[in-house]
C-alpha cells in the first residue's frame, strides 16, 4: 500500500547552444556508489513467473509458503525493539513512531482511511471494523509488520507500517535480503499534504530504521505508479526508483533508500 502525501513539484528543462561548429559538452562521472548499485539491480532478476501457481503465488516450500532461509526464529524481536526506538528531530520538529493501539487509535486511523484521496490507494473505507481487521492482523502476527502512528511534537500526523519486506510477499517480486524493511504510510491531514511533510517524515522514518536496526541495509517501497505525488515524495526523501515491479494488486514503483548512500543523498 503506498503513501498519499500530496504531490511534489518537479520540473526541469535542457537547452543546448552550438557556435561557430564547436559543441560545448560536460562529462558527469557518478560516484562509484551510484554504479555498483544500478549494476546490482540490473543483474537481479525477480523470479520468473512460471514458478508461480495459478492463483499467482508461489508454491510454498517452508512455514507459510517462506523459503527456508527467511523464516524467522520463534521469539525473534523481526524490528529490533521498534517501540523502543525514541523520537528524532527533523526540520518540522520531533518525529516519532509510536506502535497502534486500537482501543485508542482506532477512530483516527478509520477517518483517515475514510479520506477519498487515501482510500483510492489503501482501499480501506468502510466502518471501522475493516480498518480494525487491518490494524488487528499485524498486531496478532509474529511481529514481521508494525502499524504506528506518526507523531510529529505530539500531534499524529500519519500512518506508518514498518515491515520486514524479505520476510513479506512483496520478497517473492524483487531480489530480497535478508533484513530489508519496508515502510508504507499516508499523511492524514489534508492541510499538511503537498508541503513538504511527507518528504521530511519519510526521511526521518528511513533514518530512524537504519539507525535502529545495524542489520538492514537499505529501507524498501513499493508505491502504486499512478500515486505520482507518493513517488515523488520516495524520490525526494532520498529513495532511488530501482525497477517497476508487477504485485498482485498493482504495477508498482520499487524504491530504495540504500544506508551506503545515506549521506549521498
Amino acid at each position: 500500500m503506498p503513501p498519499t502525501d500530496a504531490s511534489a513539484e518537479t520540473g526541469g528543462s535542457s537547452t543546448s547552444s552550438t557556435g561557430g561548429g564547436v559543441e560545448d559538452t560536460l562529462e558527469l562521472r557518478l560516484p562509484d556508489e551510484f554504479v555498483a548499485l544500478f549494476e546490482e539491480d540490473r543483474q537481479s532478476d525477480p523470479p520468473p513467473a512460471a514458478d508461480e501457481g495459478p492463483s499467482g503465488a508461489t508454491p510454498p516450500d517452508g512455514p507459510e509458503g517462506k523459503p527456508p532461509d527467511l523464516v524467522p526464529f520463534p521469539g525473534e524481536d523481526l524490528l529490533d525493539a521498534l517501540a523502543e526506538w525514541g523520537a528524532v528531530a527533523t526540520p518540522l520538529g520531533s518525529f516519532q513512531l509510536v506502535p497502534v493501539r486500537i482501543e485508542r487509535d482506532l477512530q483516527l486511523i478509520s477517518r483517515w482511511m475514510n479520506d477519498p484521496a487515501v482510500a483510492a490507494f489503501w482501499e480501506l473505507a468502510g466502518p471501522e471494523s475493516v480498518t480494525e481487521e487491518h490494524l488487528g492482523s499485524q498486531l496478532a502476527g509474529d511481529g514481521r509488520s508494525v502499524p504506528c502512528l506518526g507523531v510529529l511534537d505530539g500531534v499524529p500526523t500519519g500512518y506508518f507500517e514498518i515491515y520486514r519486506a524479505d520476510l513479506d510477499p512483496l520478497a517473492r517480486h524483487y531480489p530480497a535480503r535478508p533484513h530489508d524493511t519496508g515502510i508504507h504510510l499516508l499523511i492524514g491531514g489534508v492541510a499538511d499534504r503537498g508541503r513538504g511533510v511527507g518528504t521530511t517524515l519519510l526521511r526521518a522514518a528511513a533514518d530512524h530504521v537504519l539507525d535502529h536496526r545495524p542489520r538492514c541495509g537499505r529501507v524498501i517501497a513499493e508505491p502504486d505508479l499512478r500515486n505520482t505525488p507518493s513517488v515523488s515524495a520516495f524520490l525526494s526523501a532520498g529513495f532511488r526508483f530501482s525497477a517497476e515491479v508487477d504485485l498482485p494488486d498493482k504495477r508498482a514503483a520499487l524504491m530504495v533508500r540504500d544506508r551506503a548512500l545515506g549521506k549521498v543523498l
